[in-house]
Parts: C-alpha cells; sequence; structure tokens
C-alpha cells in the first residue's frame, strides 16, 4: 500500500473507527482474510461465513503478529485490551474489503479492464494480460480470485506503480457484477458473450444478459464497452453516451493482425483473443509478436503424455457454451482418436436434461469416438451418443479408476465438467498412470 497512508487514513478509507492501536502507524504490506496467512506486516480481514465468523479468528491473526485486524464492533471490544496492533471497528467487514479497495485503486490511479461473461472470460483476462505484459506493468486477477472477495484483495494486492489491472468478474445472480463494478471503477468493460448459466437462479438467458450488462451499466462517461458483435441479447443494454466496440465478425475488431503470434489455435480462443485485442487497444496498447499467455490451471492445459496421449484438462467448470466450443476444438486438433469425458453442466434448471442431451447430439455429430459421462445428470448425453464406445460413470473417482483401461495410446482426451463434479481426478489419474513426456504440458 502507499507509505503515505497511515491507520487512521486506513479506518477512514474503510468507513471504521480505531479502537486501539497507533493512529499514525504506518499502512500494512497486505491484506488478507485467512488469519493462517496473518504474520507481520498483514492487515486482518475478519469476514462473517456462512460457516464461521472470520473475526473469531482475530486474536489468532494478532498473535501471529498481524499489523492489526478490521472486524465486527462486537469482536473490536474483546480485542481492545489485548494487543497493542491496531483494531479498527465496522459494521460490516465485507463493505470494509470494498471500499479498502477502491480508495487503494483511485491511489493507483491505473488503468482497469473488467472482464465478465458466461464462458471463456478467464481465458480472455488471461490474454489481454499478456498483450499488456510487455509494455505496462500489469496485475492480473490470479485464478478464481473474481467475487466480491476476491476481487478487492486482488486489488488491494496490486503493488504501487501497477499501471493496469485486469479484473475478472464472475456472478452468481443480480447484483453482484454491479457491486464488483463500483469497486473496480473500470476504464475498459469486456463481455466475452451471453449464454445459458446460471439458469437455476436466473431463469432467463435474458436475465442473465441483464445481469452481466451490469458491467456496462456501471461504467464511467469516459470508459469504453467490449461487446460481441453477434450478441442481440446485450443489444438492449448498449448506451449510446459512452463507446462502445463490437469484436468478432462484422465487429470494429473482427480479425486478428498478422503481426500477432498466439500460442493456441482454436476457434473460441482466438474469438477471445479478438475481445482481448479491443480492451488493449481501448488503452492506446497495440500488441505484436508472440503473446506469452499463461492460461489459468485447469482451463484447457494441455498435457502430453506417454504414448503419444494428449490431455486436455478443461475442468474448471462447465456449460453449453463452453461445452461446445472445447469439444469442437477436440475434434478439430486430435490427430488420432477423440475421448470426451464429460461431466455434469450444473445450475441450469428445469431444461438441463435437454441441454445434456443436445450435447451428446453434438458429441456424435462431431464424430468424436469415445464418450465418457460423469454423473447423473451427463448421463442423459449418451442416449443421443450412442453407439458402443460409450461409459456412463457415477462419480469422478469412478471415472479416475477406469479411465486408463479406456485411453488407448494416440488418443487425445477432453476432461469437462462443472467445477463441483471435481474431475481434476481424472486427468490427475492419466498423469500417474501415463506420466508426462518430455516437454509437454503447458
Amino acid at each position: 500500500m502507499n507509505a503515505s497512508w497511515n491507520a487512521s487514513s486506513l479506518a477512514e478509507h474503510c468507513g471504521g473507527r480505531i479502537v486501539c492501536g497507533d493512529p499514525q502507524a504506518a499502512a500494512p504490506s497486505s491484506v488478507t482474510i485467512d488469519s493462517r496467512q496473518a504474520g507481520p506486516g498483514a492487515l486482518f480481514v475478519g469476514l462473517a461465513g456462512s460457516q464461521q465468523d472470520g473475526g473469531a479468528f482475530a486474536a489468532t491473526a494478532l498473535a501471529a503478529g498481524a499489523w492489526g485486524v478490521i472486524v465486527t464492533e462486537q469482536h473490536a471490544s474483546s480485542l481492545a485490551s489485548a494487543s497493542d496492533a491496531v483494531v479498527i471497528a465496522v459494521d460490516d467487514p465485507l463493505r470494509a474489503l470494498a471500499d479498502l479497495a477502491q480508495a487503494w485503486r483511485r491511489e493507483l490511479g491505473c488503468a482497469v479492464i473488467a472482464v465478465t461473461g458466461s464462458t471463456g472470460k478467464t481465458s480472455t483476462k488471461d490474454i489481454i494480460a499478456g498483450m499488456l505484459a510487455p509494455s505496462r506493468s500489469t496485475v492480473a486477477t490470479f485464478e478464481n480470485f473474481n467475487t466480491e472477495i476476491g476481487l478487492p484483495l486482488t486489488i488491494l494486492g496490486a503493488p504501487a506503480g501497477t499501471e493496469v489491472l485486469v479484473l475478472e468478474m464472475a456472478m452468481r445472480g443480480e447484483g453482484q457484477i454491479a457491486e464488483l463494478t463500483r469497486i473496480a471503477e473500470p476504464d475498459v468493460g469486456v463481455i466475452v458473450n451471453v449464454g445459458p448459466v446460471h439458469l437455476e437462479l436466473l431463469g432467463t438467458v435474458e436475465a442473465v444478459a441483464r445481469a452481466k450488462a451490469e458491467l456496462i451499466a456501471g461504467l464511467g462517461p469516459d470508459a469504453v464497452a467490449i461487446v460481441p458483435a453477434d450478441d442481440r441479447l446485450l443489444e438492449p443494454h448498449i448506451r449510446s453516451e459512452i463507446r462502445t466496440v463490437r469484436f468478432g465478425p462484422g465487429g470494429e475488431v473482427d480479425e486478428l493482425p498478422s503481426t500477432i503470434e498466439l500460442p493456441f489455435a482454436s476457434a473460441h480462443m482466438r474469438r477471445n483473443a479478438l475481445a482481448a485485442l479491443a480492451a488493449v487497444r481501448a488503452l492506446g496498447v497495440e500488441p505484436s509478436g508472440m503473446i506469452e499467455v499463461e492460461l489459468s490451471r485447469l482451463r484447457g492445459q494441455r498435457l502430453l503424455l506417454e504414448d503419444n496421449v494428449v490431455v486436455i484438462n478443461d475442468c474448471y467448470n462447465a456449460n453449453p457454451m463452453s461445452m461446445r466450443a472445447a469439444l469442437d476444438d477436440l475434434a478439430d486438433s486430435a490427430s488420432g482418436r477423440t475421448v470426451a469425458v464429460l461431466g455434469d453442466m450444473r445450475e441450469l434448471g428445469p431444461d438441463q436434461r435437454r441441454f445434456h442431451a443436445e450435447l451428446g447430439a453434438h458429441v456424435r455429430e462431431l464424430g468424436i469416438e469415445v464418450l465418457v459421462t460423469v454423473g447423473e445428470m451427463a448421463r442423459d448425453a449418451g442416449p443421443p451418443f450412442g453407439g458402443e464406445n460409450l461409459y456412463s460413470l457415477e462419480s469422478a473417482a469412478q471415472a479416475a479408476q477406469q479411465i486408463a483401461s479406456i485411453v488407448e495410446p494416440g488418443d487425445t482426451l477432453l476432461v469437462k465438467g462443472s467445477r463441483g463434479v471435481g474431475l481434476e481426478v481424472v486427468a490427475e489419474a492419466l498423469c500417474e498412470a501415463l506420466p508426462p513426456a518430455a516437454g509437454g504440458g503447458d
């Protein structure tokens, strides 16, 4: 944090009051919500969770040498005489964390690119960071730090001198993107796409579009909105008073220049790269040369194993859009037999059986030779696929036990499903049975 901040200004930024400790104490060096990480120099924020109240661990954090804590009035009163560290009392620690992050974002004075979408937002975030890295000091969302907790922590973890923040925004319902946008105050807002996700909570794809478009609604007058050229669901939410750039066929950014080299060839990743290109151009950056992209874990990672077996580990999450894109990539990129290990797609509401059946039909249409379904919902993909090479398994653990006996030399294997299915154990089991080849993996 800024050396000019102290305990008093920090308390002011988060709407709290200092219960004990030196108001002139220099600002902490880090912020955490995990008391196990609250060592010297760290500010611990005690958030109230569904299972436990983080404020109850504030004393543990202080005992570990934490710089100080932000907790509710109730917890602060019990800590007032227990430590010489800074104790700040607030009404709502989560709101305090958000307001503190907003204040630090303003203090940094950097540009902010916010990215959301039904699928592909993480890889788009990663591509944006790769395009910016050669010319801008950039901090991007780490793994799944894309919620009302993770996004503020990402901002607060950015060092002084950061020139661009690339922030991924996730949502489960209405109002959540609006809150993240309030905190981040983006200069560029990117919506990668809108599709049938979270239908169990939101009901319709139109409602999903409305929730995603909270990013557009929250942009300032000088900000730029980046949206797909072919997504009509977003059109009612476009604001005429701000600049809007469309990407993809028919848009202002419809192709990648020949001066850019990307480490992937799949159609959906190149489309995400168009969104990324539009975003960095909005900041005046024109990338060139090889773009080094470090894809987040479990999102399309390719592993080359012994016997020339390729595993596409894309099991972080899944919905109908991302499943189709991953299957298309599998069919296009494989040189040998193709194997799809597909888990349940969750939160799809009353049409979940139809979505899974359509998925099985798509697998058949692509000519993918082997289908392994994992979970009760994914089982509905089996009948439309048909054929002898169909395996319907109950759990990821069962799939992990059987996968080595299903795979043959030269196979390319896609592993994908909703996060709760836990399909990463399938890829791990195969890597144990067939260790990575020399130079394999990305």
